[in-house]
């Protein structure tokens, strides 16, 4: 599926892919987002879906990096994870936009 960037995203700054079993430290429901949990990974304060966590850990390879994109831009979607959307852009950026912030424009 294919999305247009309809609000432009800033987004909170780039991470580190964290490998499957990383420890989730300090874990507690994300205020804004239902299903998200704030939480510290190898020293970094971020975000992570609540299904991503199992016993402490992360239950899959995860970046929790946030995608810059401007207006207009179309962005390849590669998952849906409740209100947000991991897609990678035309430069072949990769990264995490709220679903609000786009329109589908095609479903392949």
């Amino acid at each position: 599926m294919h999305v247009t960037v309809i609000e432009h995203h800033e987004g909170e700054g780039q991470f580190p892919t964290f490998a499957k079993g990383t420890i989730v430290q300090n874990m507690h429901a994300c205020e804004e987002s239902r299903h998200w949990m704030s939480c510290v990974l190898q020293g970094f304060e971020t975000y992570v879906p609540d299904f991503f966590v199992a016993d402490g850990v992360l239950t899959r390879e995860y970046n929790p990096t946030e995608l810059v994109a401007a207006q207009g831009e179309v962005i390849e979607v590669e998952a849906i994870v409740y209100e947000w959307l991991f897609g990678k852009n035309s430069k072949g950026l990769s990264g995490w936009i709220p679903a609000e912030k786009v329109i589908s424009i095609s479903i392949r």
